[in-house]
Formats: structure tokens, sequence, C-alpha cells
């Protein structure tokens, strides 16, 4: 069984606990995360079987389009996509360090996934909206070009999607700033 990803982002509480009661009653997934996060908006992580989740985004979102800003589903999501978003990723070194910042929630993890697949990176954390007003970021690290690379295709990703905020990739970062943000 594959390990397929989705999400959904809606601009109110109410249709967001909503609509991730509809997920669970539509098809066996598991929650990852569903909460509110800033501004008021709420966001639902799931997890399982691809036709699952692909059934329970649909599900999410069906008659509530206008208040839903954005879903997907992955179907094949890189495999440091789950400890990233968890928080328990365990880095032994920090090469050089790309970072990716979005307006919105569920890009960042399609930002995540297409960064991680297009070179050998390492994903070190997504940040979804928590503490950040609805804004989320990425942090990633590997070769300098590896990282360049990678930012550079989820920028454009994000920026298609008209959700790009900025990003940098920083060659050799200092000891004591790596010590601060992990």
């Amino acid at each position: 069984m594959s390990r397929a990803i989705g999400m959904i982002e809606f601009k109110t509480t109410a249709s967001g606990i909503t609509a991730t009661d509809a997920m669970v009653k539509t098809a066996q997934v598991d929650i990852i995360e569903a909460q509110t996060v800033c501004p008021g908006k709420y966001i639902a992580v799931v997890t399982g079987d691809l036709s699952a989740v692909r059934a329970a985004v649909d599900a999410a979102a069906a008659g509530q389009e206008d208040k839903c800003i954005d879903s997907f589903v992955l179907g094949n999501p890189h495999e440091s996509i789950f400890p990233a978003i968890y928080g328990t990723t365990e880095v032994e070194e920090i090469r050089a360090l790309g970072i990716l910042e979005t307006y919105d929630a569920a890009s960042i993890i399609e930002a995540a996934d297409l960064a991680a697949k297009t070179a050998v990176v390492e994903l070190i954390e997504l940040r979804i909206a928590k503490g950040m007003c609805g804004k989320s970021y990425l942090l990633l690290t590997g070769e300098v070009s590896a990282v360049e690379a990678s930012i550079q295709s989820a920028a454009e990703h994000v920026a298609a999607k008209g959700m790009y905020l900025d990003s940098s990739v920083i060659a050799h970062p200092d000891r004591k700033m790596i010590g601060k943000i992990l």
C-alpha cells in the first residue's frame, strides 16, 4: 500500500472542521494534523492509500469551494516529507541551507516534495503556518548546487500558484546560527 498525503486549507475554522470530518467519514485515512492556524484559517493533513486520500480531499472540498484556499494530493511523496512535518529529522551536517517561504500552508508541502525530488537534498523542517500568520516555510540542506537547484524548482512551482514569498540559499551557514534554528 502506498503512503499518499493530502491536505486542505480553509478560510474559516468552522468550514475546516466540517471538511475534516467529511474526510475521515469518506475514506480510511489517518489525520497527521488538523488545526486552526493564524490568522484563523484551518488546515488538515491526511495520509493513507492514494485512492482513499484522493476521495477524502475531494469530499472535503465538495460544496465548500468558496471557503477552500487550496488542497492537494501527492501519490508518492518523498520519504523525507513525513519527518520534516513531524519535526523529527536528524541532521548530521548542514553544508548549504535552503529556505523557501510561502503565503499559504498547502503549497509548502508540494514545494518540499518537489525540492526533495529535484536534487540530492535533505529536508530539515516544514513549518506549516504555525506562528507565522498563515505563512509557511521549509528548510533543507545538501551541497550548494543541489540546494540551489531544489530551491529554484520549488520557488518556480509556488510562484506559478501565486504563493511565493521569499527564498534564499546560504552556502556555508555559521554554526552559531544553525544552533539557533535547529
